[in-house]
C-alpha cells in the first residue's frame, strides 16, 4: 500500500473527502464480498497479509498493510481485516414514481445506524430509492454503510429540496403519506400507490415545510408505555403494512 492510498483512505472517513475523491468506504469480510460482486467499482482492498491469502480476491486490487495501519484505517472495533474503496455511484434518475411504487422519505434524520437500518429494510421491502432531505446524515458515512449490511449497494439515496419533491410527487399522481404521532392509526388508512412515505428524525419530527405536502397523516398505534418509536423502528411497521396491504 502506497502512502497515498493510505492517505486516501484516512481522508474517505469524512464526508467532504468522500465527495471530493467521489469515492467510499466498505469494511468487513462480507462487505467488500457484496462491493466486488456488486458490480460497482472497487479501486482497491487493503489487508494484511495473512487475510489477503485467504481472502477471494482479484490480485490487481489488493493492497498489504500491517495490522496497525488498517486499525487507523477503519471505524469499527471488528470488521477492519479488509477495507474497501470504492467509487461513488453516478447519480441516477429520480423520475415520476412509477406504477405501483413506494419511495420512503427522510426529514432530517441524522442518525448513521437509522439510516443504515433503513436502507437495509427499504432494501427487504424492495423500495428501490429514498429521498433524503438536504442536512441528512450522508448515505455513504462508514456506520451507515455498515448498517445497512450492503444494501446501500442497491438502494438508490437521492438528496433532495424535500418540501419540493413532495410537490413534484404529488402532482405527478402519487400519494404523500406522513408518519407522525397525531395521524390515523395506519390500519383504517386506505394505502394508494404509487406512494411516498415520509418519516422524520425521532428528536424533532417533521418540519411544517414537510407536513403542508403530505395527504394524509399516519401513524404506527401502540398500547403500551413507550413514548415513541425511533424512526427505524416505525419505518419498518409501516412498510410492513404496505407490503401486506399488496398482497393479493
Amino acid at each position: 500500500m502506497t502512502e497515498a492510498e493510505y492517505k486516501l483512505t484516512r481522508a474517505l472517513l469524512e464526508r467532504r473527502h468522500r465527495r471530493t475523491e467521489g469515492a467510499f468506504l466498505v469494511q468487513g469480510r462480507k462487505l467488500v464480498d457484496e462491493a466486488l460482486r456488486s458490480g460497482w467499482t472497487v479501486r482497491f482492498v487493503v489487508a494484511t497479509e495473512e487475510v489477503a491469502r485467504a481472502a477471494d480476491i482479484p490480485d490487481h486490487l489488493v493492497r498489504i498493510a500491517p495490522p496497525h495501519r488498517l486499525e487507523r484505517l477503519g471505524t469499527f472495533e471488528q470488521g477492519n481485516e479488509l477495507i474497501a474503496v470504492v467509487d461513488l455511484p453516478r447519480p441516477g434518475t429520480d423520475g415520476p414514481l412509477g406504477d405501483g411504487e413506494l419511495v420512503l422519505a427522510l426529514d432530517g434524520v441524522a442518525d448513521p445506524g437509522n439510516l443504515g437500518t433503513i436502507i437495509r429494510l427499504a432494501d427487504w421491502f424492495g423500495v428501490r430509492r429514498i429521498w433524503c432531505a438536504e442536512g441528512s446524515v450522508d448515505p455513504f458515512n462508514p456506520k451507515t454503510v455498515q448498517a445497512s449490511m450492503g444494501s446501500v449497494l442497491r438502494v438508490e439515496v437521492f438528496t433532495v429540496r424535500l418540501p419540493d419533491r413532495l410537490a413534484q410527487a404529488r402532482r405527478e399522481g402519487a400519494s404523500v403519506y406522513a408518519a407522525d404521532m397525531a395521524g390515523a392509526p395506519v390500519f383504517e388508512v386506505g394505502l394508494q400507490r404509487p406512494a411516498v412515505l415520509v418519516l422524520g428524525s425521532e428528536s424533532h419530527g417533521l418540519s411544517e415545510a414537510v407536513k403542508e405536502q403530505a395527504g394524509v397523516r399516519l401513524r404506527v398505534p401502540g398500547g403500551g408505555g413507550a413514548e415513541s418509536l425511533n424512526v427505524a423502528m416505525a419505518a419498518t411497521a409501516l412498510c410492513m403494512e404496505f407490503e401486506r396491504r399488496r398482497q393479493p
